[in-house]
């Protein structure tokens, strides 16, 4: 899960695939990355660019499995964050989909996603308004880990397949009651919504 959401930051699914089957067929755990060379790690990435997610995904490892400690990945997002590379979106979603924790996540999709039918006046692009998205991704997330696991799935889903930047499939949306930006939309073109 860790290495496929750095793979993923800022590249396609469709180049990462690929280099996730080979990666970790070269580094199968954690500690196969740790005892790696940089050298051969950087190699190995060769080719995906950001070649910083690389070398921070080779610190993680040795840090993960330095003398004293338990060589698991944390469980928690503030733990996870706290290690080399992990952002808030990356510790969010290895502690749901890895851990199955109840944890907010908030990619490109989602920001839209809760934007459009919560917010449509917040811009996810400005720093305080993506800080506002944050808390209304963590204030709608079930109460158990295993439901917001779907959840977070559903809301990606959701951003990635329906309510797109470039069109908004609003009559294929299950959301689109209560959605603000439908609502809008409907009275600003004097109709009220389906």
């Amino acid at each position: 899960m860790l290495v496929s959401e750095l793979m993923l930051q800022q590249t396609q699914v469709s180049r990462v695939v690929d280099y996730y089957e080979r990666f970790l067929t070269r580094f199968p755990s954690l500690q196969h990355l740790a005892d790696a060379p940089p050298r051969q790690v950087h190699e190995a990435w060769e080719g995906l660019g950001y070649y910083a997610r690389a070398r921070n995904l080779h610190k993680l490892a040795r840090h993960v499995m330095r003398d004293g400690a338990d060589g698991t990945l944390p469980a928690h997002p503030a733990e996870l964050v706290a290690l080399p590379g992990v952002g808030r979106y990356t510790a969010g979603a290895v502690a749901s989909f890895a851990y199955e924790r109840r944890a907010a996540l908030v990619d490109t999709n989602v920001a839209r996603v809760l934007a459009r039918y919560f917010a449509p006046t917040l811009n996810p692009k400005r720093a305080a308004d993506l800080s506002v998205l944050w808390r209304i991704a963590e204030s709608v997330l079930p109460r158990t880990g295993k439901a917001t696991w779907t959840h977070n799935q559903a809301v990606m889903e959701l951003g990635a397949l329906v309510c797109t930047a470039r069109i908004k499939h609003c009559s294929a949306c299950p959301l689109r009651r209560g959605c603000a930006s439908r609502e809008d939309a409907a009275v600003a073109t004097g109709r009220r919504s389906a």
